[in-house]
């Protein structure tokens, strides 16, 4: 069956979201590296991010935004078939940071993974979930998008290190119950394993242990070659909006809010230029989270459902870019 013509059949009933209390400011870093609030904020948009206290496991954020989510869907948790966490902060190597929270949250009766899609994680996993719905495999699924980024961050590297926030974002997603409920209308993802040398994290696997004890501490942070991610994610951004567009049938005319990866704010202008959109109808929190990854969408999904912004029948464009190099959108009607 051609993707294009796929109707819905599943949709999102519940969100919710954590963020570590501690924020860092741009002030903050104008003492501990050469830099400037004017700087950081011309360049990002990012004005504050969270931070989790050192030693935070991820689960703690996750599993919070995770329940917030159960509850505002009216559910119990062992009424959920299937958590799947989208993160690159887990808290282990092994076992997943999806075992860690199913057992937080009391998920008795879920399958649990992590995929690690980097800042494209939550639509990855959005769209795993919405493929395990069709497929009657699952009738409940708890997305999550989840990051702690300031543990593999380097606060000597003022290039990077102004960007990254933490924090934890999540969706239930279920069948529909009748046509006229909304529903995700079409996902994509995409990559290119190519690129991965603009934004990785080298330390930690097998071609680098943490045996090896004469590494040195940055190779465990990330490395980011800004300028080439940059011309990257704008191209990508606005090629897989258009798909995601495409595949559900409808037009840029018919957006009623994107709600892009908060990584830049000239990266989130670019991308609704391209689609033509005009600033208000673009949801954007970078100033206050920073680039939290696999959990920049789901925190502005929550905080839109929250403000009463999401209409029944609203079309919201979801789009993501991240290391990898990997892509991901998606279109549903709330």
């Amino acid at each position: 069956m051609n993707p294009k013509k796929l109707p819905p059949v599943c949709r999102i009933i519940g969100t919710g979201r954590a963020v570590p209390e501690r924020l860092l400011t741009n002030a903050d870093f104008e003492k501990m590296v050469d830099t400037t609030d004017e700087w950081i904020t011309t360049r990002t948009g990012i004005k504050t991010r969270h931070i989790a206290e050192p030693g935070t496991p991820l689960s703690k954020f996750a599993s919070e935004a995770g329940h917030k989510a159960i509850e505002n869907a009216g559910l119990t948790p062992d009424q959920i078939d299937y958590l799947i966490i989208g993160t690159v902060t887990g808290d282990m190597k092994f076992p997943a940071a999806a075992n860690f929270v199913q057992a937080k949250l009391g998920l008795v009766n879920a399958s649990t993974f992590d995929i690690s899609a980097a800042c494209s994680g939550f639509l990855y996993a959005l769209e795993m979930a919405d493929a395990l719905i069709r497929g009657q495999k699952a009738k409940n699924v708890l997305v999550i998008g989840a990051e702690i980024l300031s543990s593999i961050t380097n606060y000597e590297d003022r290039s990077t290190c102004v960007l990254f926030g933490d924090g934890a974002g999540a969706a239930v997603v279920a069948p529909r119950e009748s046509d006229d409920e909304g529903g995700v209308l079409s996902t994509y993802t995409g990559s290119n394993g190519e690129l991965y040398h603009l934004l990785y994290g080298p330390g930690g696997g097998s071609l680098h242990p943490p045996k090896n004890r004469d590494l040195p501490s940055e190779l465990f942070t990330i490395h980011m070659a800004g300028n080439e991610v940059f011309k990257a994610a704008v191209k990508t951004m606005g090629d897989a909006a258009v798909e995601a567009l495409d595949r559900a049938g409808i037009h840029e005319d018919d957006i009623d809010m994107l709600i892009p990866h908060q990584a830049n704010l000239r990266i989130i202008d670019a991308t609704a230029k391209r689609l033509k959109l005009d600033h208000d109808k673009v949801y954007i929190n970078i100033e206050r989270y920073g680039n939290t990854s696999a959990a920049s969408i789901p925190i502005a999904l929550d905080e839109a459902n929250e403000k009463g912004l999401l209409k029944k029948g609203d079309i919201i464009l979801c789009v993501a870019f991240g290391a990898g190099f990997t892509w991901g959108s998606t279109a549903i009607q709330w």
